[in-house]
C-alpha cells in the first residue's frame, strides 16, 4: 500500500503531528504556550531528542533531529528520523500524520516524509493474513505555507517507483519469470506514460544477441529483451541517455553451480538492475522530466539443465567478438554485453548500466555504497556522484586500468568472462568495456540491491536502489 501526501486542509485531522528542530531556540516558532514549550525544554535537557504533547486528541510531537557539516549526512539523518517515526506510526495504528518543518533545511519535511514513506513499505502479496499485517499508516500531510504540490507529487511518484522497484526484486521466480517481467514493465509504462517494447527469443535470435542466448541454454523459459522509451516533446538532450538493467531473473550459477551456504537463497534479486531502470523510467514518466531516455533489458533465468552452456565455451557475440567462458556464473556481464551493444544504435549521450554483477564490489564497499567505473572519466560520473550524495545511494569509483585488460585475456578467444581471484569487479567492468563505444559508466549494485536486515528505511529484502540515483541525476540534466 502506497502513502499518500497531500497538503493538510482546514477540515484535515492528523492524529499526530511531527514538528522538526535542530537547535532548542526554534522552539520560539513552534505554536505552544509557555507551559508546553518549559516542559519539551526538560525533556530535551534530560538527553532526549523526543517530547510528546497531547492536545485536543492530537499527539504533537517535537523532534531535535542531530545535524552534521557533511551535507549529505544532514539530509540523511532527517530521513532516517521519519524512518524511525515510521514504526511510532504503526505502532500507534496512526492513519493520517502532518509534518512541520522549522529546521535549516527548507526541504527537510519532504526528506522526513521520503524516510517515512520508504520504511512503511510491505510486500504481503503472499501473506495469508495480508490486511491483520498491513502498516496503519496511509497519509502524510504538510502544512500549506511550507511546500508546493508540485515538490509533493514528484516525492509522491519516486517514493511509488522505488515501491514497485521492490516489489519486482522481492517476487520469486514462480511468478516473475523473464517473460512476466516484460508484462510487469508493460504494466509499468501504460501506467507512467512511456512506450515499451518486448522481444521473444526469435527476435532475439535473429539480431544475434549470442550472450543472452548462451545464458537461456539452461532454462526452460524463454528469455526477453525489452526497450522502454520516454521521449517528450522539447527533451533538453539531443541525444538519449540510455539505461541498461541486468534482468537476471533467478541466478543459479548455471553449470558452475553457486556452492557456498545459502548463496542462493536470494538470487531472485539478480535482476535488481532491470527493477532500478524500470523504477527510473516509471519516476521520469510519471514527473514528465524533460529527457528523453531509452532503457534496456536483458532478462533470462541462469540454470543448469538442458542443453545449458559450460565452462570452455566459446561464444560469438552479436559484434563478432569470441569470449571463452570459464565460469557460467559469471552470466551476468554475458547478457549486459548484448544490451550495451545494442545500445550503440541509439548514437546515445550517455549509457548508464546497472547490475548486481559481483561479490567483489561488496567486499570492497560494504554495504553501504555502489562501486562505480566511468570510460574516459570525466563530468558524468562528477555528476552522478553528486546524485549519489543528494540521495545517500554513495558512489566509490574504482578504475578501468589497461592492466584489468590483460586479465581477462584468452588463449584460444578475443577475452573471457573471468579475469581471476583479484580485482574481480574491475575486470568485469573491463569487460563490459569492450561493448561500448560511447561515454558509459558501469554500476555495480550489487551491495545495495538486497539487504540482509532492516536499516532504517532500507528494509530486508529489495532495496530498491538506483531508482532515486537515476531520478535525480536525470532531473538535474
Amino acid at each position: 500500500m502506497k502513502i499518500a501526501l497531500k497538503v493538510a486542509q482546514k477540515n484535515s485531522s492528523p492524529e499526530a503531528i511531527f514538528y522538526l528542530i535542530e537547535k532548542k531556540s526554534q522552539l520560539s516558532k513552534l505554536p505552544f504556550d509557555s507551559k508546553q514549550k518549559k516542559q519539551i525544554k526538560n525533556s530535551f535537557e534530560k538527553n532526549s531528542s523526543f517530547c510528546c504533547i497531547q492536545s485536543e486528541g492530537v499527539s504533537n510531537i517535537v523532534l531535535l533531529l542531530d545535524t552534521d557539516k557533511n551535507a549529505a549526512y544532514h539530509r540523511e539523518n532527517y530521513r532516517q528520523a521519519g524512518a524511525r517515526c515510521c514504526g511510532m506510526c504503526n505502532d500507534a495504528s496512526w492513519e493520517s500524520v502532518q509534518i512541520a518543518n522549522s529546521g535549516s533545511l527548507s526541504d527537510g519535511h519532504l526528506l522526513f516524509a521520503e524516510g517515512m514513506a520508504l520504511a512503511s513499505y510491505q510486500f504481503l502479496k503472499y501473506k495469508k493474513d495480508a490486511k491483520k499485517d498491513q502498516n496503519s499508516l496511509k497519509s502524510i500531510l504538510f502544512d500549506k505555507d511550507s511546500t508546493d504540490k508540485k515538490s509533493i507529487s514528484s516525492l509522491a511518484n519516486v517514493l511509488e517507483a522505488v515501491y514497485q522497484a521492490r516489489d519486482l526484486v522481492n517476487e520469486p521466480l514462480s511468478y516473475l519469470t523473464a517473460p512476466q517481467m516484460a508484462k510487469e514493465f508493460q504494466r509499468m509504462g501504460k501506467e507512467a506514460g512511456f512506450k515499451v517494447t518486448v522481444w521473444n527469443k526469435k527476435r532475439i535470435e535473429k539480431e544475434n544477441f549470442q550472450g543472452l542466448l548462451a545464458v537461456n541454454k539452461g532454462s526452460v523459459d524463454p528469455p526477453t529483451f525489452t526497450i522502454m522509451e520516454y521521449k517528450p516533446a522539447k527533451a533538453v538532450n539531443k541525444s538519449p541517455i540510455v539505461l541498461v538493467g541486468k534482468g537476471i531473473v533467478y541466478d543459479t550459477g548455471g553449470l558452475s553451480l553457486k556452492s557456498t551456504a545459502n548463496s542462493m537463497d536470494h538470487m531472485k534479486c539478480d535482476m535488481g538492475g532491470a527493477a532500478a531502470v524500470a523504477g527510473a523510467m516509471f519516476a521520469i514518466a510519471k514527473n514528465k522530466l524533460k529527457v528523453h531516455v531509452v532503457a534496456l533489458v536483458p532478462a533470462t533465468d541462469n540454470r543448469p539443465g538442458l542443453n545449458a552452456y559450460v565452462p570452455g565455451d566459446i561464444v560469438r557475440m552479436r559484434d563478432g567478438l569470441s569470449v571463452e567462458v570459464l565460469n557460467t556464473d559469471a552470466e551476468g556481464r554475458m547478457v549486459l554485453a548484448d544490451g550495451l551493444s545494442w545500445a550503440k544504435n541509439y548514437k546515445p549521450e550517455l549509457v548508464i548500466d546497472l547490475a548486481t554483477l559481483t561479490g567483489a564490489a561488496l567486499r570492497t564497499v560494504g554495504p553501504t555504497g555502489i562501486a562505480a567505473m566511468e570510460k574516459d572519466s570525466g563530468k558524468h560520473l562528477d555528476q552522478l556522484r553528486t546524485s549519489g550524495e543528494n540521495v545517500y545511494e554513495r558512489l566509490f569509483e574504482m578504475p578501468l586500468w589497461r592492466e584489468y585488460g590483460e586479465m581477462i585475456k584468452s588463449e584460444i578467444a578475443d577475452i573471457r568472462n573471468l579475469g581471476g581471484p583479484f580485482a574481480g569487479a574491475q575486470t568485469a567492468g573491463k569487460f563490459l568495456e569492450h561493448f561500448t563505444d560511447f561515454p558509459w559508466i558501469h554500476l555495480d549494485i550489487a551491495p545495495v540491491a538486497w539487504s540482509y536486515h532492516s536499516e532504517g528505511y532500507r528494509l530486508k529484502n529489495g532495496t530498491g536502489a538506483g531508482v532515486r540515483l537515476l531520478f535525480d541525476f536525470l532531473s538535474n540534466r
